[in-house]
C-alpha cells in the first residue's frame, strides 16, 4: 500500500527504512520515552534499529504484523509510524494497534487521517474483524483520538504493560470492522 495525502504519505516499512527509523527514535527519544518501555542506550543506535526492522519485515511476511511508515512526502522523513501486530486469524481475525508521532507532527490531525487509511486497508485488505487498541488513562491524547476514530472502550485492565519502568494500567478499546455485512 502506498498513500499520498496533503502534506503526508503512507508506505508499508521496508528493509532499507533502518536508518530512516533509527534517526525517528533518536530524534523523539524525550517525546516517546512516557509512553514506551525503557529503552537502553543501545536501542538508540543504527545497528540495532536495522535488526528491529528486519524482525518487523519477516514478521510482516509471515502475516503476523504490518508496520507502516507515515512520512514526510518530500524530505522522506518518518513523521510517524502506525503498527499492527499479534494477527490472529481463525475465528478471531484481530490485531493490536500501536502507534506514534514525532513531536514536531503533533496537533495537526495527521495521526487521526493516517489510522483512517491503515485502519481502513486492515479491514478492507486483510479482511480483519476486530482492531484492538490500548491506551495509559492519563495520556488523553490518544484516549481522544481513538474514541474519535470509532474505537469503544471495553475495559480497564491493571498492571497490563510496563512503561517507562512501571506496570501501568491501561484502557481497552476496539474498533470492528464497518464493512463487514455478517456482523451482527
Amino acid at each position: 500500500m502506498n498513500y499520498i495525502g496533503n502534506g503526508f504519505s503512507i508506505r508499508k516499512l521496508v528493509h532499507a527504512d533502518f536508518e530512516l527509523i533509527s534517526l525517528y527514535e533518536k530524534e523523539n527519544s524525550q517525546h516517546l520515552q512516557p509512553w514506551e518501555p525503557l529503552r537502553e542506550r543501545r536501542y538508540f543506535t543504527t545497528e540495532s534499529a536495522k535488526v528491529r526492522v528486519d524482525q518487523q519485515v519477516a514478521s510482516m511476511h509471515a502475516g503476523d504484523s504490518i508496520f507502516f511508515l507515515i512520512l514526510e512526502p518530500t524530505s522522506g522523513e518518518v513523521l510517524g509510524r502506525c503498527n499492527y501486530t499479534n494477527i490472529l486469524r481463525g475465528v478471531f481475525q484481530a490485531c493490536n494497534l500501536g502507534f506514534s508521532l514525532a513531536e514536531r507532527a503533533q496537533g495537526q490531525g495527521l495521526m487521526k487521517k493516517s489510522l483512517q487509511v491503515t485502519n481502513s486497508y486492515c479491514f478492507k485488505q486483510l479482511n480483519l474483524h476486530r482492531i484492538m487498541a490500548n491506551h495509559l488513562p492519563r495520556n488523553l491524547r490518544s484516549e481522544r483520538l481513538l474514541e474519535s476514530l470509532g474505537f469503544e472502550k471495553e475495559g480497564y485492565a491493571r498492571a497490563y504493560l510496563k512503561i517507562a519502568g512501571v506496570w501501568e494500567d491501561h484502557t481497552l478499546r476496539s474498533l470492528l470492522n464497518p464493512y463487514d455485512a455478517s456482523q451482527s
